[in-house]
């Protein structure tokens, strides 16, 4: 699909690549891997074709579509989210403009034998396989499917853009570009702003998506879950491996060995010939022979081992003081923010020693309960920390609340006490900052290293009770597993807020779920809880149907004529919804069985010969549509009459 050819990109003359050469299959799903700095981001603006390279050329068909969602973009204002979502249909309005222009042309024409005719009648059916292709019938489900999955609600739609945060309006960004269908999307830190049931969402979508992916992620599940193919960019050129992210590492260390070997046994040759030139270069009788070995050794092609990323942090959390058995105790404790309620009746009780785990969705009050247990924010119910308890928090966004004026030095320096000020300079330089880096003023440091500078903080004080919300943003892979091991190995108490399965698993044996204004308590870790939660869309209307049915309502006195027909009216209720949801799997079954025929080009190719395919499957998304609405209805009535 498309040729990447000798590039060469260069900088100020200094070249990130050098000649590297790859193809783009119709349906990769490709990581890029390298180290900070390697060149991952720049190969996709190149590859999205925003910056062009020094050298060498991109071929790509002139009907391939690209979509780029970038690691940072700026965002329109002035529209709400369904509106803004909307724009992505440029191509579907364009489409529909030109399909009327040529209906119009047709309705004037006669010349059904000319050549321009025949042209105007293949573009015509051009456009309607494109249509059909980007699903220009049900514009609005596909919105709401897309918006809803990357964890909007429907009362969201219709605000502003501008209210959000710049995660979620990435989040809106995101699905522009699934919405336009390209054939090659290009994925720049994509999982940075998505909740865990986004991420898996997204990952599911990834799995029914027809173009080629090519992306950049420092979430390790992720990327496993979705790639198929590793890109390694390292010294300047590529390594590609018929692999996903973990099974490239084995690959690549492999190589390694592979490199390191074959470099100490050229080494010994190459001394071994320097020894006997060395012996031989006096002698006229063998000064012949000593220049014919140093030949040899100026046309030696030398092997070189990569320059991996070898630079990770490296530390360990000091003992924690000592505490009493119980670290907190939370009881009915909620929160309101501008009269909306977070969440309420919040009860729960953590104990010395336990590493604690807040999952849910975004907005749900992970972080709102963070700033509660450390004393942030005023709230209801009762939050109370425990006997000679040491909360040390790490907030979210703990690395913008830097003083930007200070070094990284002052920075731990001002707040470092006793002895632990005389190790200031080695505790930094476990944090990979060293040498000239510690006197680098905080506003000039990246996200990465503002976020590596805050967590150094969390070893200034022998903390038993660490608090961390999303500790892991802006951390490369290898530095997350750092932190995992450390804490791990803690031997206080912790309470984690985190998106990052693959940093969460082994970690905590207990979840705090926050959802829909409640917080339930679940004994498990984080791969049994995402197992609970991957539920199919059947599960969870025949969960939400039992919630309805099983609601405690206050009692009332009826007589049995009243108690009678509201049996008989709540039965016709739940056979409306048995009806429906049987309706919904079988009209899922058939658009999932047609979605997988479309998935792939030969599929495509002869579903459209299929004398009315299209219109069938558009018929079949129209009434399982219906049938939805109908389910909630009954879902409502029923919650009504009970």
């Amino acid at each position: 699909m498309i040729s990447i050819n000798n590039i060469t990109v260069a900088f100020g003359g200094s070249a990130i690549f050098e000649n590297v050469s790859f193809l783009i299959n119709a349906k990769d799903r490709i990581g890029l891997a390298g180290k900070n700095g390697a060149g991952k981001s720049t190969m996709l603006k190149i590859l999205a074709m925003e910056q062009n390279p020094t050298k060498g050329d991109i071929a790509k068909p002139n009907d391939c579509k690209i979509g780029y969602l970038p690691q940072d973009m700026r965002h329109q204002a002035g529209r709400t989210v369904l509106e803004e979502t909307a724009t992505a249909f440029i191509e579907i309005q364009n489409l529909e403009k030109r399909l009327d222009e040529i209906n119009k042309e047709l309705e004037v024409r006669t010349d059904y034998e000319s050549d321009s005719y025949t042209n105007i009648i293949t573009e015509l059916t051009d456009i309607h396989a494109r249509l059909d292709m980007v699903g220009a019938g049900n514009r609005e489900q596909e919105m709401e499917k897309v918006l809803r999955g990357l964890g909007f609600d429907r009362k969201e739609f219709d605000r502003q853009t501008s209210e959000f945060s710049g995660g979620w309006r990435m989040r809106i960004e995101l699905g522009k570009l699934l919405l336009q269908k390209p054939d090659v999307l290009l994925l720049d830190e994509p999982t940075n702003h998505l909740d865990i049931e986004a991420i898996q969402w997204l990952e599911d979508y990834m799995d029914v998506f027809p173009g080629a992916v090519i992306l950049i992620s420092h979430d390790k599940h992720f990327l496993d879950s979705v790639t198929t193919r590793t890109i390694e960019i390292v010294n300047k050129k590529i390594y590609d491996y018929k692999a996903n992210y973990s099974k490239y590492l084995q690959l690549r260390a492999e190589r390694m060995e592979s490199q390191e070997n074959a470099a100490k046994n050229q080494q010994k040759i190459i001394d071994q010939y320097e020894t006997l030139i060395d012996k031989n270069r006096a002698k006229a009788s063998k000064a012949s022979f000593a220049q014919s070995l140093i030949k040899k050794l100026d046309k030696m092609e030398r092997i070189e081992v990569d320059d991996v990323e070898t630079g990770a942090i490296r530390f360990k959390f000091p003992p924690p003081a000592h505490s009493g058995k119980i670290i907190l105790t939370v009881e009915h404790a909620g929160k309101d923010y501008d009269g909306k309620r977070i969440f309420s009746d919040a009860n729960f009780i953590i104990a010395k020693g336990e590493k604690i785990g807040l999952v849910g969705r975004n907005g749900e009050g992970k972080s709102t309960m963070m700033k509660m247990i450390g004393g942030k924010i005023k709230f209801d119910g009762t939050v109370q920390l425990g006997h000679n308890v040491m909360p040390g928090y790490f907030e979210q966004d703990q690395e913008e609340k830097l003083d930007t004026n200070k070094t990284v030095f002052e920075t731990i320096d001002d707040l470092a006490v006793g002895d632990v000020r005389k190790q200031v300079r080695g505790l930094l330089g476990s944090f990979l900052f060293s040498n000239d880096d510690i006197d680098k003023k905080v506003k000039v440091l990246s996200g990465g290293e503002r976020g590596r500078l805050a967590l150094c903080k969390l070893l200034l004080q022998p903390y038993n009770l660490l608090m961390l919300d999303e500790p892991t943003n802006h951390l490369d892979i290898r530095s997350k597993e750092v932190l995992k091991k450390a804490l791990m190995d803690y031997e206080g108490t912790m309470i984690i807020v985190s998106h990052d399965r693959d940093f969460l698993k082994g970690m905590c044996d207990k979840l705090y779920e926050f959802r829909e204004g409640h917080v339930k308590e679940h004994l498990c870790d984080i791969t049994e809880f995402m197992e609970l939660r991957k539920l199919e869309r059947m599960d969870e209307l025949k969960s939400a149907v039992q919630v309805v049915e099983e609601k405690k309502v206050k009692p009332v006195v009826v007589n049995n004529d009243e108690q009678n027909e509201k049996e008989k009216n709540q039965k016709l209720i739940k056979s409306r919804i048995s009806k429906a949801e049987k309706d919904i799997e079988d009209l899922e079954k058939q658009i999932a069985d047609m979605d997988a025929k479309l998935s792939t080009p030969e599929g495509y190719d002869k579903a459209s010969k299929e004398p009315g395919f299209f219109d069938k499957y558009d018929l079949l998304k129209k009434k399982l549509d219906t049938q939805m609405q109908e389910w909630e209805k009954a879902c409502e009535d029923l919650k009504v009459i009970s």
